[in-house]
């Protein structure tokens, strides 16, 4: 995840531009490496799907220049709130009940609400005036209406879930001016991932399950799929390199939720746990805990082991995204070594 590797996927461009304002007049002019702090932005590109909900995908190309050191940030994506507090700058705006706990260190003292994951309070964006406006995943569709307010980018996860933080990163960190840190980051986080992946090797195969409405539903890697659902539930494979219980996950559990006599069919040496209703706040948090507190799983080798692993549900079904929650990530994908 070295910073000297290319990060560009196919549909995504970043590139630096520098746009000089003319002047006229007697006024005299201003000096150089002030005007061009004042005027500099980056160009990004991404693909974006114009078709409806039940429409085949239609793709177009958006080009937008993003200034740079934005005063004001308003983002829909949280993995965006994580990177841009980590990087030293902080959010004007967000749907402030969704940003975690651990992220609010991130937002301004007087940030203001813009609305939800899914829908934007457009009066009072534009009332705010941001410079940048970043959504992503949940709220890819807002961006006809933002855009109309101020320049608006999508930062989703486009591919995998290592190729978009270390361009997002990489470009937020160049937007913030704080190139050397979004480089030391990403440095930091592929130490931890490389550690964490000697752990899941040791450890043995594994399977990842989502508990909600007290059922499990099996995770599968995600393979050549680039929907954000899917490298969510692909994490602990794709990221961390656990070897899947079974070839074909999705084959095997026909896509529907899966049995505790399932789990004990196949027996994984690792079982790793999200707490989809936790996160959601829908349950208290062990929620999970409970539903895989009986007789059957207690006979698996995970069980048996103490190699089921409870991960913190907010950063991996959440936000899934970001410096500090793919910290956390790490921290509890190395608890299996503990």
């Amino acid at each position: 995840m070295s910073s000297r590797r290319s990060i560009a996927a196919a549909s995504f461009v970043l590139v630096s531009a520098l746009a000089l304002a003319g002047c006229a007049g007697a006024d005299p002019a201003p000096a150089a490496d002030e005007e061009s702090a004042e005027t500099a932005t980056v160009s990004y590109s991404w693909e974006r799907n114009t078709a409806g909900e039940d429409e085949e995908p239609e793709f177009v190309t958006e080009t937008v220049e993003v200034p740079k050191n934005p005063e004001k940030i308003v983002a829909f994506e949280m993995a965006t709130v994580d990177t841009v507090g980590a990087l030293g700058g902080e959010i004007a705006g967000a749907p402030l009940d969704s940003v975690p706990e651990y992220l609010q260190d991130s937002l301004a003292e007087d940030a203001f609400n813009a609305g939800t994951l899914f829908e934007a309070d457009l009066i009072e964006i534009e009332a705010q005036q941001p410079d940048l406006i970043i959504i992503g995943g949940r709220s890819s569709g807002l961006y006809e209406d933002l855009s109309q307010i101020a320049p608006t980018i999508d930062l989703g996860i486009n591919g995998s879930y290592l190729d978009t933080l270390e361009r997002n990163v990489t470009f937020l960190g160049e937007v913030l001016g704080a190139e050397d840190e979004a480089e030391a980051a990403l440095a930091d986080l592929e130490t931890g991932i490389d550690e964490a992946k000697k752990a899941t090797a040791a450890a043995g195969d594994g399977l990842a399950v989502m508990v909600s409405g007290g059922e499990l539903n099996a995770m599968a890697p995600a393979g050549t799929e680039a929907g954000s659902s899917n490298v969510r539930g692909g994490l602990v494979y794709d990221v961390f390199g656990v070897e899947p219980v079974v070839d074909d996950i999705a084959s095997a559990t026909h896509g529907e939720p899966v049995s505790f006599e399932f789990l004990l069919e196949i027996d994984p040496a690792t079982l790793w746990v999200v707490d989809r209703d936790a996160a959601t706040g829908e349950a208290e948090a062990g929620a999970a805990a409970q539903v895989l507190d009986n007789d059957i799983v207690k006979q698996t080798t995970a069980y048996q082991n103490d190699a089921i692993v409870y991960l913190d549900p907010v950063p991996w079904y959440i936000v899934y995204g970001g410096i500090e929650t793919t910290q956390l990530l790490i921290d509890d994908v190395l608890q299996i070594a503990e």
